[in-house]
């Protein structure tokens, strides 16, 4: 018997850490096929005779679908659980994209992408309920840092395989075949992952009524309102950062097309860095305090966009320092978001929180980056660009300020 116990106490402790391994491989799956879309742009440019905004246009799409599909996919996680939606979001990603694999007017393409964005952001609230079931309070930050990796190794692997296979065998086939993989993993993490057993326990139907009940609430939580507000901000000026880096250490830096992509592929690192080492720093020093991590990432981030509006010509090693500061927040923070806006609701609704909370952060996705790129066209200086980070940090940073002050982050049905 007592060998029993043991055996049993063994189970208990390692069955998290297994099951996290399982939402790694699927959030890597869909970020390899959906994040592609960045990568294989230009040749999906070249194919389509689209023009620059066009291709802008496509990852665009994709975070629009996000945002309309995070907050119904949160509501059917909370009823249903994780594992049935890890097989929905896989597929309805990876059919989408052979459809659009298959067409050749861009208006079908771009409505192919946003469909397949349902996928896409359907991942993120799935893989989160997963987490705060499966996690205590004090071990989620790393574990949805751990988790959230997954969006930027899954889009580094896109860059590194997907784009160099298309250059040489055409993107559709490679394409094809990435959807296929991404078919396979969806029904593997069908088959190997289960649900924590209270989260079993909590399912019950899915009205329509029930579901506008629900998200009316989380619109009327303050707290989550203001994180999610923040994290419009920081999402946004995360994608200027992705989008611009490569063309400001270009024509702004006067560095090589190699050393400049060198330098974004230097920022996703550093924030899949970010992701992991901001949840150990929230769980082991700071007692699974989320707020403040939000507030000294606004900082570094502030500190380092209006570093890069005033640098003058530097040397390529000068200039590495302040892109990793700089991806290691802004590209860092999302697992810290996803744990806040997920531990601000008690365990049963944390599946439709974290979903309102995407589709607002996703906003900033859409519309900042073409603010930014719109400043720079207007000015014809990149100062104004990151000073519109800056500015926007600032505001973030009163938010979070405000929310720190009004709530003590209290998680009366989460924090076990």
């Amino acid at each position: 018997m007592p060998n029993l116990i043991v055996k049993n106490k063994a189970v208990y402790l390692t069955e998290p850490w297994r099951m996290l391994i399982f939402l790694l491989l699927a959030q890597v799956a869909v970020a390899f096929v959906g994040r592609s879309i960045g990568p294989l742009g230009v040749l999906i440019g070249e194919d389509l005779s689209l023009t620059k905004s066009q291709i802008g246009m496509l990852p665009a799409a994709l975070f629009l679908g996000q945002a309309v599909a995070s907050v119904p996919a949160g509501f059917l996680t909370d009823r249903l659980g994780s594992r049935i939606l890890l097989l929905i979001s896989a597929f309805c990603l990876g059919l989408s994209f052979l459809a659009m694999m298959l067409l050749g007017q861009f208006w079908a393409v771009l409505l192919m992408v946003m469909f397949g964005g349902f996928g896409y952001g359907s991942m993120h609230p799935v893989t989160n309920r997963g987490i705060i079931y499966w996690f205590t309070l004090k071990q989620r930050g790393t574990a949805m840092g751990i988790k959230q990796m997954g969006v930027t190794a899954g889009a580094a692997l896109a860059g590194l395989i997907l784009l160099p296979l298309a250059a040489e065998f055409g993107w559709r086939p490679v394409m094809m075949a990435a959807c296929f993989l991404l078919l396979v993993s969806g029904l593997f993490s069908y088959f190997v992952y289960r649900d924590a057993p209270e989260q079993e326990k909590s399912a019950g139907p899915a009205g329509l009524v029930e579901f506008y009940k629900s998200m009316f609430k989380m619109f009327k939580n303050k707290a989550l309102m203001l994180v999610s507000f923040s994290a419009m901000g920081l999402n946004g000026s995360q994608m200027c950062l992705n989008t611009y880096l490569v063309i400001f250490a270009f024509e702004r830096l006067g560095f090589s097309l190699v050393l400049s992509g060198i330098l974004l592929v230097i920022s996703e690192v550093s924030g899949s860095l970010g992701r992991i080492a901001w949840g150990m720093i929230s769980d082991f020093l700071f007692n699974g305090n989320r707020v403040v991590i939000l507030l000294i990432i606004t900082v570094l981030t502030a500190f380092s966009s209006v570093t890069l509006a005033f640098i003058p010509n530097v040397p390529f090693w000068a200039i590495v320092p302040i892109v990793v500061v700089f991806g290691f927040c802004v590209s860092g923070f999302n697992g810290i978001w996803m744990n806040l806006a997920s531990e601000l609701v008690p365990r049963e609704q944390a599946g439709i929180s974290s979903g309102i909370s995407i589709t607002l952060g996703s906003i900033g996705a859409v519309l900042i980056p073409p603010i930014y790129g719109y400043t720079v066209d207007q000015t014809s200086s990149f100062t104004f660009g990151w000073l519109l980070i800056t500015g926007l940090m600032l505001i973030v940073f009163a938010m979070l300020t405000y929310l720190a002050m009004t709530t003590k982050q209290k998680m009366p049905s989460n924090s076990r």
